[in-house]
């Protein structure tokens, strides 16, 4: 039930959170601009935490830090009246919350690890989170109005706490002076090991055409809640949006944990159909004229989305070390939260500003070709030659 608190508190909060402010007086611009410090305040905080998580060895340590800082300052941030302090609260947020999805992962791939479990099996909770909260907050922020946000999302916080004293707990069980040499001794290993990660030239390239697919997702996640309200739409369509997104993505993951290969070239080719049905998806977004189009378009987010995360969740766990995990799954939200996020924070309000949803969502579609192009000579590369292995910790290459 944690995942399904920690995705139903992160679904209100992005639906929200861009009507919150525009109600408040700022511009599409400004909006994106303060939202585009979630994702340029990430590209420190996932290594950060994780370079700690995996020096420590105690991933679930690492949430109830990440937890209470995430409540304590988007607390903040809804009292301020002032722009610049508004920025400053809303950057400490992000330092907290951007590595909660990272990490949250990283604890569920350690405790399935030699089990018979599925990482689908688990994430489908957050899924299901996403969807049915978002479904009820819809009537629940018509009624109550969007200036309440806070009280909703400290209420659902209040869950994510509970349940996260139920985590496991995987830190090793011997003494202070033991532990100490232990974690100086991953440290050393985490710097040798992060290295190989960002310097391996076939991962690199994967994150660098996951960034081509996710900066117009992000954009559509920034500014879909402002689109429904333009075309005439109330909260309760974008309650309904968001529940739309994601209320399939739990059966999409049991099928994945069924059927989906572990072989590399299987799973590449389907990341490029993936990519072509999200190319497919901002095109139709190009072309609604009323809100209920944007709810029928957005169950494909529920293919698209959904089988991105999982199966480039399972390729990044394939070809990283396990004691690098945590700083290879750090790597991989980059190319969604981080790099693709300052960009897309940055192209989508000035596009959305000056030319329109519909010009915005168009241009978004051609980026997506550009990574659906980089796919398809990537998948022709793996199924021609295999890639180089990273070396684990120890210098050697991974079986």
């Amino acid at each position: 039930m944690y995942l399904f608190f920690v995705y139903g508190a992160l679904a209100v909060l992005s639906a929200y959170l861009p009507v919150y402010l525009s109600d408040a007086g700022l511009s599409k611009v400004q909006i994106s601009a303060l939202l585009a410090c979630g994702p340029f305040v990430s590209l420190l905080a996932n290594p950060f935490w994780g370079y700690w998580s995996d020096r420590m060895q105690n991933v679930r340590r690492i949430l109830y830090i990440l937890l209470v800082g995430n409540f304590l300052f988007i607390m903040m941030a809804f009292q301020m009246s002032s722009v610049v302090f508004l920025y400053a609260a809303l950057i400490c947020f992000y330092f907290f919350q951007s590595p909660i999805f990272t990490q949250s992962t990283s604890l569920i791939l350690t405790a399935i690890d030699g089990t018979d479990y599925k990482f689908g099996s688990f994430r489908m909770w957050g899924s299901l989170g996403w969807a049915i909260i978002a479904f009820i907050s819809g009537p629940i922020m018509t009624w109550i109005g969007v200036e309440h946000l806070e009280w909703v999302y400290a209420a659902l916080m209040l869950c994510c706490f509970v349940n996260a004293i139920r985590l496991p707990d995987f830190s090793p069980p011997m003494g202070k002076s033991v532990q100490r040499v232990k974690r100086r001794q991953t440290a050393e290993m985490q710097e040798a090991a992060g290295k190989s990660v960002y310097r391996n030239k076939y991962f690199m390239m994967f994150i660098a055409l996951g960034v081509l697919i996710s900066v117009p997702n992000m954009i559509n996640s920034t500014f879909m809640s402002l689109f429904i309200q333009d075309l005439g739409g109330s909260l309760t369509y974008v309650g309904l949006a968001i529940f739309m997104s994601s209320i399939f993505e739990a059966p999409i993951f049991m099928l994945l944990d069924r059927y989906l290969s572990k072989h590399k070239s299987h799973m590449l080719f389907c990341i490029m159909i993936v990519s072509i049905l999200f190319t497919l998806r901002w095109f139709f977004m190009s072309m609604v004229v009323s809100p209920t189009m944007v709810l029928f378009i957005q169950l494909m987010h529920c293919i698209t989305f959904g089988c991105y995360m999982y199966i480039g969740t399972q390729f990044t766990e394939q070809i990283i070390p396990r004691e690098q995990r945590s700083s290879g799954q750090a790597a991989y939200s980059l190319s969604w939260n981080g790099i693709s996020g300052v960009i897309a924070g940055a192209l989508g309000g000035f596009l959305y500003q000056n030319y329109g949803p519909r010009v915005m969502y168009t241009i978004t579609g051609f980026i997506s070709i550009i990574g659906v192009i980089g796919f398809i000579m990537m998948w022709v590369q793996e199924t021609r030659h295999n890639y180089e292995q990273l070396p684990t910790s120890s210098g050697t290459p991974m079986d």
